[in-house]
C-alpha cells in the first residue's frame, strides 16, 4: 500500500477536498497541456501540483491517482453530452451524437492517441477510461437506440441494434490510424449516413434537416 493509499484510509472522509468550479477547470487545463507536450508516461501529480500551484496533498484527496486525474480532466473540459440529446427520431439523435463525438474526436486527435496507447500498458488508467467515460458513452448511446425501439422506428431483433454505441466509438478511435485524420464530425456524420442507418433500416433526412 503506498503512504497516500494509507493516508486516504486514515482519513476517508477527508477524500474530496473544496475545489471551486473555476479552480478545478486551471487544474484539468494544467493537466491536458502536459499531456499534450510530454506524454501520460512523464505526466507526475508533483508536475501538476507545481504546474498549477497546487500542494500535491489536494491533488491526492480530491482525486486519488494520476489516472483519475487524467479522466477527470478529460470528462470535465468536455462540451456537450450525449445524454441530452432527444430530437424526436432516432436517425437524428444518432447524427445529432455523430457530431458531439466528432467534435471531440476532431479537437484533440494527438491526446486522445496517446491516452489510447498508454491505456494499453496501464491497466489502471483502462479501467478508468472505461468506468468513466466509454462505458458511459456506450450506455448513452444505447439508450438513445432503445428508444428508437420502443417507439417503433426499429424492430427489437434488428441485430444491428447491438452494435451501434461500438461502431461509432470504435470509429471514432480507429481512424486516427487506418486514415491517418481524425474521425471528425463530417466523417462521422457520413458514416452514420452512409453504414449505421441502414443497418437499422432507417432512412437519412436531408442534410440540414
Amino acid at each position: 500500500m503506498s503512504p497516500h493509499q494509507a493516508e486516504q484510509d486514515r482519513h476517508p472522509a477527508q477524500r474530496r477536498s473544496k475545489i471551486t468550479p473555476e479552480r478545478a477547470q486551471e487544474l484539468y487545463t494544467a493537466v491536458l497541456d502536459m499531456l499534450r507536450e510530454n506524454g501520460y508516461e512523464s505526466l507526475t501529480m508533483e508536475g501538476v501540483a507545481a504546474r498549477s500551484r497546487c500542494g500535491k496533498s489536494t491533488l491526492y484527496r480530491q482525486w486519488g491517482s494520476k489516472p483519475e486525474l487524467v479522466v477527470a480532466a478529460l470528462h470535465g473540459t468536455r462540451r456537450g453530452t450525449l445524454r441530452n440529446i432527444d430530437t424526436g427520431s432516432l436517425a437524428g439523435d444518432l447524427l445529432e451524437a455523430a457530431r458531439a463525438i466528432g467534435e471531440v474526436a476532431g479537437r484533440d486527435t494527438p491526446l486522445t492517441l496517446a491516452l489510447s496507447h498508454a491505456a494499453l500498458q496501464s491497466p489502471e488508467l483502462l479501467c478508468a477510461l472505461r468506468e468513466s467515460l466509454i462505458l458511459p458513452e456506450l450506455a448513452a448511446i444505447d439508450a438513445l437506440v432503445r428508444r428508437g425501439v420502443e417507439r417503433g422506428e426499429v424492430a427489437a431483433d434488428n441485430p444491428a441494434v447491438e452494435f451501434v454505441g461500438t461502431q461509432l466509438l470504435g470509429v471514432m478511435r480507429a481512424r486516427p490510424m487506418l486514415a491517418g485524420t481524425p474521425a471528425d464530425e463530417t466523417f462521422l456524420v457520413r458514416f452514420v449516413r452512409g453504414a449505421v442507418l441502414p443497418a437499422l433500416g432507417l432512412s437519412a433526412p436531408e442534410p440540414g434537416a
